[in-house]
């Protein structure tokens, strides 16, 4: 399902949370259109004809040029401009600057039931502040469960299956200093094509549950330094149960991945057995993994340094049809 926000939901927004205030002008009854997608779409060509380049689902946007633009038409070309501009499938026509439009465009948008909004932002910083706000809304999102761990500027999201010591490892990282985004749900959205971004719900923000201790607080315990709203997430490891029988990767040169709202994250499964430091194994696989990202891979150096050693120590072959030894020189001296 292609997540979506209503015109209506654009103007309920709070004018601190998008950075821009919007008034209704008319079309009132076009508010449930939807806005599917968050790059807004500013084809001053469709005045001019051009109207089969306007996308569904994408805003509208009209700023000094345009308006100037329909002011420069005669009123019956400007009608059938409008008419045609809000017979296409748009959400949704947003004026910028707060400039005074032509009688017109009230007009046409109500008569097509699409919304025309105004708001006195200039056009640039219109743009950025909604496809800012619309990109969040219309992520792509996710609940996961696990812990996510914010451990040297790296995103850790650790899984497993429940009561495997996921809670009291990622106490234990922030314990050494690193910071808790979300214990037990993980609400992950995707913000592009190559980035996940993980947080928590605000109901349980900054909470965690230790088997044991009950529900505590990380930020009253440790200070507003432990704890952060969001994190990128860049790497998942995956706490499994030890099995003597399974054969588990000693070397690290097997590339595994995790898949999160169809982005492939690199991901290490960590086998817990008793003994085992889990928060300190975790570190190590995140400053690992801040290596392996600056194409530092230890793995990969270690084997090609002891493949160019054997080349180095490895006997020379004969020449091709070339016999060595004793019964070898005997037999070319008979045939000579």
């Amino acid at each position: 399902m292609t997540p979506a926000v209503t015109v209506r939901g654009l103007l309920d927004a709070r004018p601190e949370s998008v950075g821009l205030s919007i008034e209704l002008l008319a079309g009132a009854r076009g508010l449930q259109r939807q806005i599917t997608s968050p790059y807004i779409q500013k084809t001053g060509l469709a005045l001019a004809g051009f109207h089969e380049y306007l996308q569904a689902g994408r805003i509208l946007l009209f700023g000094d040029s345009e308006v100037r633009f329909l002011e420069s038409l005669d009123r019956q070309t400007r009608t059938d401009a409008l008419a045609r501009c809000f017979g296409e499938d748009l959400p949704c026509l947003l004026v910028t600057g707060g400039a005074d439009l032509v009688p017109e465009v009230a007009l046409e948008g109500e008569r097509a039931g699409v919304p025309v909004l105004r708001t006195p932002v200039p056009t640039a910083a219109a743009i950025g502040k909604l496809t800012a706000m619309l990109e969040d809304r219309l992520a792509h999102r996710q609940i996961i469960h696990g812990v996510l761990v914010d451990i040297l500027g790296l995103g850790v999201l650790i899984v497993g299956d429940s009561g495997i010591g996921k809670s009291e490892c990622a106490l234990d990282l922030v314990v050494r200093g690193h910071r808790l985004v979300a214990d037990d749900t993980v609400e992950v959205r995707r913000r592009s094509e190559s980035i996940v971004i993980g947080a928590c719900p605000e109901l349980t923000r900054h909470h965690m549950e230790v088997r044991g201790l009950g529900l505590i607080n990380i930020r009253d315990l440790f200070g507003i330094a432990s704890t952060r709203t969001s994190k990128r997430v860049e790497l998942v490891v995956q706490l499994d149960r030890w099995d003597p029988d399974r054969e588990y990767d000693r070397l690290g040169l097997d590339e595994a991945a995790f898949d999160v709202i169809g982005l492939r994250v690199p991901l290490i499964r960590m086998p817990v057995a008793p003994g085992r430091n889990l928060a300190i194994l975790v570190e190590v696989a995140a400053r690992n993994q801040l290596l392996r990202m600056r194409g530092i891979n230890a793995a990969r150096a270690l084997v090609a340094r002891l493949d160019a050693s054997l080349e180095r120590n490895a006997p020379l072959a004969p020449p091709h049809g070339a016999t060595f030894g004793r019964e070898g020189g005997e037999e070319d001296e008979e045939l000579a």
